[in-house]
């Protein structure tokens, strides 16, 4: 643990930024009626994906509304 305290105010903001995308992602998902692609495969990506994924969503993968 001593050697990860120093890095701890830099990983904190990166763990709620990618939190916070992937939350806002699902309930986007949850919510648009179409997506580019299966919605599934897309829960995945933004799920295991970690910062990308989200981010990958937003770019290509939300459908027309």
């Amino acid at each position: 643990m001593d050697a990860i305290r120093p890095y701890i105010p830099f990983l904190v903001p990166v763990i709620l930024i990618q939190l916070g995308l992937m939350v806002f992602a699902l309930i986007d998902l949850a919510r648009r009626p179409a997506a580019n692609g299966p919605r599934w495969l897309w829960a995945i990506i933004i799920i295991f994906v970690n910062i990308i994924g989200p981010i990958l969503y937003f770019l290509i993968g939300r459908g027309e509304e």
